[in-house]
């Protein structure tokens, strides 16, 4: 038998060796070289470009009425933040809207019901209710006049902040209970520090007309739930809540706890 010629014995051995070395490169199998014109591959020392960020997120504008997934993430921020709009239904109604006042109170930002871009991005990175007093009880409610909105404090820290309408200043006479003759006066809501005290459950008929689940603190001026809440105050000197708020008010405010009333700056 004819042993193999020695050329094709080399020519098999180099080629073994060539196939050896291409796989030490880390490849499954060597890049082909880039055509005539096309664009050169870049050097593994150059640097790789950044990656595109991933944009936020945008909400449309709203306004009263609107429906929609943007409302229910409106709706389910402020009940993070402790604000009430009501039910996470997705609708922009009276509820939301009262939420909304509030939380723009304690932002300092134009009371408004349109929201807009400024709106979106204070909701993202919000500001803390300013305390009313300089004692800081853990269990307390600050109501701020100027503003319009009460925050109550459960150990120590935010449990409800809730718009509010308070006394609308004008001037009116009325009977009180037991009195023959009518006594005028200015509504008024007085600041100063109080303490809860005597409380009615459901509606409640007094000389100045229903309240409902008050919550008095400085003789006859209360906390109390009311179907008319507007955006400024508009009250005889009791301060109004939305009726939702003012169904399970009382259950988190007991007898004898300090009220802040203040009208700051």
């Amino acid at each position: 038998m004819r042993g193999i010629p020695v050329d094709v014995r080399k020519s098999a051995v180099l080629l073994i060796a060539a196939v050896a070395l291409a796989g030490c490169d880390g490849t499954e199998q060597a890049e082909p070289r880039a055509r005539e014109g096309s664009p050169q591959a870049k050097s593994p020392s150059a640097k790789a470009s950044a990656p595109t960020p991933t944009p936020t997120p945008t909400h449309r504008t709203l306004k009263p009425g609107a429906k929609g997934a943007d409302v229910e993430d409106l709706q389910r921020r402020l009940k993070e933040l402790h604000y009430d709009p009501g039910k996470v239904d997705g609708k922009y109604g009276p509820s939301t809207q009262m939420a909304v006042w509030a939380f723009q109170a304690v932002n300092r930002l134009k009371q408004k019901s349109t929201l807009g871009k400024s709106f979106w991005t204070a909701l993202e990175a919000p500001k803390e209710p300013r305390p009313m007093a300089k004692k800081r009880e853990r269990n307390r409610v600050d109501v701020d006049l100027k503003r319009q909105y009460l925050v109550l404090y459960k150990a120590g820290k935010p449990r409800l902040i809730s718009h509010i309408s308070s006394g609308s200043g004008e001037y009116y006479c009325a009977k009180d209970r037991g009195a023959t003759v009518p006594r005028c006066r200015y509504a008024t809501t007085g600041t100063g520090d109080f303490r809860t005290g005597r409380r009615f459950t459901g509606w409640e008929t007094s000389p100045l007309g229903r309240l409902y689940n008050p919550i008095y603190f400085n003789g006859g001026i209360a906390f109390h739930g009311a179907l008319d809440v507007p955006r400024y105050p508009a009250s005889h000197g009791c301060v109004r809540m939305p009726m939702h708020v003012a169904e399970y008010f009382p259950g988190l405010l007991g007898t004898d706890v300090p009220v802040h009333v203040r009208r700051p700056r």
